[in-house]
């Protein structure tokens, strides 16, 4: 009998700008290889090889595919394999005394973007916790701060169709490693280098994308608004701005002229470590030069200063008049294109308490151990707090409470799981319907199973709905199915589900309500002053706050950024991706490393007042003097000793959006003794 193999569309679930359209080859029923789609205007085929290895984390032998319940001491991970029926008994009872007791708000459901489909990360979920009554999760340890920045500028999460970057003729990548996290976007730069662009990285490490590009700026952490300011002062005052543009589209430049005033070429060398003929050398290129483009990342918002930064470099393009210009503008997100009605999707009217308890995903450790509003119930999905929450000392802490009745829905045994009380088998995403829009390109993209669910596994739409059943609920809101949610949701918006079914994918937003035809703040212009900051307690216009270290006896800051080969701690068990990683590595400057008498591969202990982790030094002029940088997160290795980074990271808030403070850490290095 021959194999029969064939070939089915996907879509690719991880939290990456990039949302790539898959090519999967079966061969009798079994995934066996994944390729990109040849055929999607964006992605072209072209896919990383992470995304590659999904055949390998689909099977892999690690994978849990029954219910299982904690038979040993917290952390220890004894489990014994149980029905879905004992488990869904366990959990409803568990939540009705809660309920009873305590009160449903004393119940946390605690979830990201593990999985970006809409159906599985923000659909029955919400509408299920919404029902329950549970306290309410504050979802921004991404992109929030710099999300509510650009906002303040904008008016909304949108910038230049990533599309039209291929007629840039300047690409300033600030603060996104795009070659390890945005990989299209280095696509189409490298194809508007071939039309003769210059493509300028701003960073503060020189990391694979910085390696790529013409110019390189290492500029010092945390000072990217200086910098953005210092920018603007060249600009106003050799007259590269765009006066018309100014007059017509955007209101408050005075009062950003006189705060820019201040930040002089020597002025803001001091605070960014470039030469002042630098600065003046990226002000002239970046004022001359039209169609330019700015791609702002997530790095420079995990700073206490994060969110403002964002703000005063979206102000660039406004001042030179770029936006309206094909190729000219900026990107730092794309998800205010996709206009779906998340009030209908998420259906937080079913919640008998709006004003219900808010606890931030970022403070998770604070709120497992407050004994004043005690969490009693924490439902886990789409994340691994054990590995990516902030003070991992005090999360884990929370998470050994025996009071605290854990469940956890995951496909592998995570670091979380070590504290979970029922763990239950996800489905990966080949076996789900969902619906999938990209945060940086304009495509809505929708996947059908490719696969029947794995051993018992269930995806959390399922999970949460059958949840629903058995607490009672009876809504209309939960009696529907994944391809009825996802008709609703798309034609809702406009879209022909027939069209979609048949295609995979639509293009949205592209023609309507775009800069500088429509800006979305109060004053409808690029807000430079903006009063509704003044409002809310902050400063009107863009100024930059120096970020100062807590404790002096610990003058390095530590820059925790993602890696190549893993996504967050997702990929942390493939081994082939292990193996191409390496090991978990500080890299740390010479005149540091000297100063510590430490040397390549020498085992080092990174800490400060929260906690310690054991590392293998790497002594490189990558990073810059005085500070340190780990990328990616790798599972606790118990073997090697290995812990988390975020033992390292505070629960500090941003400056705006209640974003996460990662990179505003610091720490001391000192070589393990022997």
């Amino acid at each position: 009998m021959e194999d029969k193999v064939t070939m089915v569309r996907s879509v690719c679930p991880l939290d990456c700008p990039d949302a790539c359209s898959l090519m999967v080859e079966k061969r009798n029923g079994r995934i066996v290889k994944v390729e990109g789609n040849k055929d999607h205007p964006v992605t072209k085929g072209v896919i990383c090889h992470k995304v590659r290895k999904f055949p390998e984390r689909t099977y892999h032998k690690e994978r849990i595919l029954y219910p299982l319940k904690r038979t040993g001491k917290k952390g220890t991970m004894a489990f014994q394999r149980i029905s879905w029926e004992e488990a869904y008994d366990e959990i409803v009872t568990r939540f009705q005394r809660v309920i009873q007791t305590y009160g449903s708000e004393a119940i946390l459901p605690y979830s990201f973007y593990g999985n970006m489909g809409i159906l599985n990360s923000e659909g029955m979920d919400r509408r299920f916790f919404h029902k329950l009554g549970a306290s309410f999760l504050d979802r921004t340890i991404c992109n929030s701060a710099g999300a509510q920045g650009f906002r303040y500028t904008m008016g909304a999460n949108k910038g230049i169709d990533p599309e039209e970057t291929i007629y840039s003729k300047l690409i300033l990548i600030w603060g996104c490693n795009a070659v390890s996290t945005n990989l299209h976007q280095v696509l189409y730069a490298n194809e508007a280098k071939k039309r003769g662009a210059k493509i300028v990285v701003i960073d503060t490490h020189r990391n694979r994308t910085a390696k790529w590009a013409d110019w390189f700026l290492q500029i010092r952490p945390g000072t990217d608004a200086a910098l953005a300011l210092g920018l603007m002062h060249v600009l106003i005052q050799e007259n590269l701005i765009d006066t018309d543009f100014i007059q017509k589209y955007t209101i408050g430049f005075e009062e950003l002229k006189k705060e820019a005033l201040a930040y002089t070429p020597s002025i803001t060398a001091k605070w960014t470590g470039l030469s002042e003929e630098e600065i003046l050398s990226l002000a002239r290129l970046y004022g001359q030069t039209t169609p330019s483009f700015i791609r702002i990342g997530n790095g420079l918002q995990h700073h206490e200063n994060g969110g403002m930064a964002v703000r005063a470099i979206a102000c660039l393009p406004a001042l030179t008049g770029q936006w309206g210009i094909r190729g000219g503008g900026a990107l730092k997100g794309n998800s205010g294109f996709f206009p779906f009605h998340r009030y209908k999707i998420q259906r937080p009217d079913l919640h008998q308490n709006p004003r219900a308890y808010t606890i931030n995903m970022n403070q998770l450790g604070n709120a497992l151990l407050d004994r004043s509003r005690p969490i009693k119930v924490l439902f886990v999905y789409n994340s691994n707090p054990a590995q990516v929450a902030p003070d991992q000392q005090k999360v884990r802490a929370g998470l050994l409470r025996d009071d605290l009745f854990t469940v956890v829905h995951d496909h592998f045994l995570t670091d979380t799981c070590r504290y979970a009380d029922i763990v239950l088998p996800a489905t990966t995403h080949f076996e789900n319907w969902d619906l999938y829009k990209s945060y940086w390109h304009l495509y809505l993209q929708l996947h059908e199973p490719v696969i029947p669910p794995q051993g018992e596994a269930k995806s959390n739409f399922t999970l949460f709905k059958e949840l629903a059943e058995r607490m009672g609920f009876d809504d209309v809101a939960f009696r529907v199915t994944e391809e009825e949610m996802i008709k609703e949701i798309v034609e809702d918006i406009g879209i022909d589900y027939d069209e979609l079914k048949k295609k995979g994918y639509v293009k949205i937003g592209a023609a309507n309500n775009t800069f500088p035809q429509y800006f979305p703040t109060p004053s409808k212009k690029v807000e430079f002053y903006s009063e509704r900051m003044k409002k809310e307690g902050l400063p009107p216009v863009p100024v930059f706050t120096p970020i100062q270290p807590m404790e002096k006896k610990f003058p390095l800051m530590l820059i925790s950024g993602p890696n190549h080969q893993f996504l967050n701690s997702t990929f942390g068990n493939i081994a082939a991706l292990k193996k191409l990683e390496g090991k978990p590595r500080l890299q740390i400057h010479p005149k540091d490393a000297i100063q510590r008498g430490i040397k390549t591969d020498d085992m080092v202990i990174v800490y400060n007042q929260r906690g310690r982790c054991r590392l293998s030094a790497n002594v490189t002029e990558d990073c810059l003097e005085g500070t340190a940088v780990i990328q990616g997160l790798w599972w606790d290795d118990e073997q090697s000793r290995f812990q988390s980074v975020n033992v390292l990271t505070s629960q500090q808030l941003a400056d705006m959006g209640r974003g996460a403070c990662f990179f505003s850490t610091f720490v001391e290095v000192q070589k393990e003794s022997q």
